[in-house]
């Protein structure tokens, strides 16, 4: 897959080697194009003006929620734009409660061992507002859910389940429409949190049939500070609005204030209108190349890379292996700090993440402090495996590992 030429980046630095996409991706010029476009040429505010640079800008903005709806198979009255997955999950957060049952009859929520901290402190908290109580679905020795014990976990008290699509951490690909189908059954809402799917696999939100899902166009090629909450409509419309003030009501009066319909009742304020409409600038991006080809290219790269790997004495990888997983790995080098690691990889020019990920309880239950995390993409190569495989031979050098 010869993509990398459409990435400024790596014409800039050409001996950059990017392997932190799961923290955010590269942009390509497409995108960053379509950025300048806007504000040399179209820049107003939305939904106010009348006039027409605003009009156009409006029309742009919808359209790019259309864009975005039909990229998931959702209406666009489904989509909300917020600043970033965690948004989307904290609007969840803040709102779930009018439609969430009261009482003990259903006061479980079940989520997995293995979330990032966005959907792990959000129900955190409100379970401790709202007198519920916490479940989590175990981690595997082989980084899998046990889907077992998902069975038993999530039951008639259960009234949310919240989970992740691919680990941050691991890599793993979990299987959310049998857990969602589970949850269904037992009259439970779903929240799937797809900001590491997303980027990687074609998504449908129809065919999941979860009622809400997040993900952000940052970790897709797409803009910084733009993310998407969908939720089916009639759900919708029943929470109350995030956030108050402008462009959010129907009517306002000294006294008394009635909300504007969904989705445009959850975007007060002026929105990140030109991140929005460069967003869909990435969805034809990705469609274009297509993600039946992203895929096949991803998991040949990803196989690359764990046999690689696998081939350096003293090195543990934490990932359930290439056809349980998509293209990210945690490892560790052994009595080595992964912040000691990515620094000498920096100093060759690789880019790796190391700490703990925003996933400290998935730390404590693998007994570790934290890892280093290599996440592919589509401008990632061969080579640039073969760099990281030097470079982590010369780590083990430099601290005498054997």
């Amino acid at each position: 897959m010869n993509v990398k030429k459409d990435f400024p980046i790596f014409k800039t630095n050409p001996n950059l080697v990017y392997l932190d996409s799961a923290a955010t991706s590269q942009k390509p010029m497409q995108v960053i194009e379509a950025i300048k476009k806007f504000y040399e040429f179209e820049n107003a505010n939305i939904h106010r003006g009348i006039y027409t640079l605003s009009e156009v800008a409006t029309e742009k903005y919808e359209e790019a929620r259309k864009k975005t709806s039909d990229f998931i198979n959702a209406s666009p009255e489904e989509i909300v734009f917020t600043r970033n997955t965690t948004e989307s999950i904290n609007l969840l957060f803040y709102t779930l409660h009018e439609i969430l049952p009261k009482g003990k009859i259903k006061d479980e929520i079940v989520l997995s061992e293995m979330e990032h901290h966005s959907n792990l402190i959000p129900w955190q908290q409100f379970a401790k507002r709202n007198n519920f109580k916490l479940k989590f679905i175990p981690t595997t020795k082989n980084y899998e859910l046990d889907y077992e014990k998902a069975g038993e976990l999530i039951n008639e008290k259960t009234a949310l389940l919240s989970v992740t699509h691919v680990s941050n951490v691991l890599g793993t690909v979990n299987d959310v429409k049998f857990l969602i189908k589970l949850a269904k059954e037992k009259k439970a809402l779903t929240i799937i949190d797809a900001a590491q799917s997303v980027p990687h696999m074609k998504i449908n939100v129809q065919d999941l049939d979860c009622d809400f899902l997040a993900f952000s166009s940052h970790k897709m090629y797409g803009p910084l500070g733009v993310g998407i909450l969908y939720g089916k409509k009639e759900l919708l419309k029943k929470l109350p609005p995030f956030l108050f003030g402008g462009g959010m009501i129907s009517s306002v009066s000294y006294q008394e204030t009635s909300f504007a319909e969904s989705p445009k009742k959850f975007e007060a304020g002026t929105p990140n209108i030109e991140g929005a409409i460069v967003f869909s600038e990435s969805i034809k991006y990705l469609e274009k190349i297509g993600f039946d080809d992203i895929m096949e290219y991803e998991k040949s790269l990803l196989k690359y890379t764990l046999e690689k790997l696998k081939s350096l004495d003293n090195l543990i990888i934490y990932n359930p292996g290439k056809d349980k997983s998509i293209s990210v790995i945690s490892f560790n080098i052994k009595d080595i700090h992964p912040h000691d690691v990515a620094s000498i990889l920096n100093e060759e020019n690789i880019a790796v993440r190391a700490g703990h990920h925003c996933c400290m309880p998935l730390m404590k239950k693998l007994g570790i402090s934290g890892t280093c995390r290599i996440s592919l993409s589509i401008y990632n190569t061969k080579e640039d495996i073969d760099k990281l495989i030097t470079a982590l031979k010369k780590v083990q050098k430099v601290f005498k590992i054997k």
